[in-house]
C-alpha cells in the first residue's frame, strides 16, 4: 500500500477531518455546512472567513426571500383579486403589477443562487472573495 502524495507546498489541511481548506471553503457555501464548519474549525481562518459568509448570506437570503413571498403573497391577494373585480385598465395595470412582483422575486432568487455558487467557486479556487456588504461582516466576526 503507497503512502498518500505529500501536501503541496504553502497549504495545509483544515481542521475538518483533513479536507483541503479550499474544499472546506467550497463545500461552507452551503450555508447549514458553513455555520458547522464555522464552530469546528479554529485555525483557518480561510475556511472560517468563507463559513461565515455564507451564514450571514443564509440569513440575508431567508430574510429577503421571506420579505419578498409575503409582499408577493399579500399583493396576488389584496390587489389580484381586487384588480380582476375592477376590470379595465386599472385591474390590468394592477395584475401586471402583482406578475412584475413574482417574477422579481424568482429573479432575485435566481441572482443569490447565482452569486453564492460564484463565491464558493472562488474559495475553490483558494480566493478570498468577498461579497458586498456581507464579505466585511464575515471578516470582521472572523477576525475578533
Amino acid at each position: 500500500m503507497q503512502n498518500p502524495p505529500p501536501s503541496q507546498p504553502g497549504s495545509s489541511s483544515s481542521g475538518i477531518g483533513g479536507l483541503d481548506p479550499k474544499v472546506a471553503a467550497a463545500l461552507s457555501y452551503i450555508w447549514i455546512v458553513g455555520l458547522i464548519f464555522f464552530f469546528i474549525e479554529k485555525e483557518n481562518r480561510f475556511v472560517r472567513f468563507h463559513a461565515m459568509q455564507s451564514v450571514i448570506f443564509g440569513i440575508a437570503n431567508s430574510v429577503l426571500m421571506t420579505v419578498l413571498a409575503i409582499l408577493a403573497v399579500i399583493l396576488t391577494f389584496a390587489f389580484g383579486i381586487g384588480g380582476a373585480m375592477v376590470g379595465g385598465g386599472i385591474g390590468t395595470l394592477v395584475q401586471m403589477l402583482v406578475w412584475l412582483i413574482w417574477l422579481l422575486f424568482w429573479v432575485i432568487g435566481l441572482a443569490l443562487f447565482v452569486g453564492l455558487i460564484f463565491a464558493a467557486y472562488k474559495a475553490y479556487q483558494g480566493e478570498k472573495f468577498k461579497l458586498p456588504f456581507i464579505g466585511n461582516m464575515a471578516e470582521k466576526i472572523v477576525d475578533k
